[in-house]
């Protein structure tokens, strides 16, 4: 390859995964072209995209976006996209399933690792990440719930002051209507 043809390829994958935080990467053992159609047509329905990656420019434009990431040896897919890191975990590992249904032959594709925003995890941890919008949520729930909690305090005894005093109201009532 000549070096004006590795500039334009590592030119392309600078652009192709500029702010990318969030991508596994796989590595292709016995992938045949139907197989390899039908992972690349499932994965484009949920705005996923995969692309073959040469190691050696992996690591450059990953280093350079700040992922200290080590593709490891062998053939590299790069898989990324989605909402999330969790849907971008579950499609994979669905996808994963759907080429090994049968036990009994080779797997067509191995886990190198993910990333969830810049960290390597493991591909069952990516699926267990929350998405931006259940973190924000789980934040709102802890800053909500005590707060919730302490407004129920402070009206509940005036609530039951009032329901008292309403009680009272009503035997006063009763006692004055009724001839003695």
């Amino acid at each position: 390859m000549s070096k004006k043809v590795k500039q334009l390829e590592l030119n392309e994958l600078r652009r192709m995964f500029h702010g990318v935080r969030d991508l596994v990467l796989l590595e292709p053992l016995k992938l045949d072209a139907g197989s390899d159609y039908e992972m690349r047509k499932k994965l484009r329905e949920r705005n996923i995209r995969v692309r073959m990656v040469k190691n050696t420019f992996a690591r450059m434009v990953f280093r350079e976006n700040g992922l200290n990431i080590d593709p490891g040896p062998g053939p590299t897919l790069v898989v990324w996209g989605g909402k999330s890191i969790k849907d971008l975990g579950w499609a994979v590992d669905d996808i994963l399933r759907d080429l090994h249904k049968d036990p009994k032959a080779p797997k067509r594709l191995k886990e190198k690792t993910a990333v969830a925003d810049g960290q390597p995890v493991t591909l069952e941890v990516a699926k267990t990440l929350p998405t931006r919008e259940e973190a924000i949520g789980e934040v709102l729930a802890a800053i909500l719930g005590p707060a919730t909690a302490l407004v129920q305090c402070l009206t509940s005894p005036g609530g039951a002051i009032a329901g008292i005093l309403e009680a009272i109201e009503q035997k006063a009532n009763k006692q004055e209507g009724s001839p003695s």
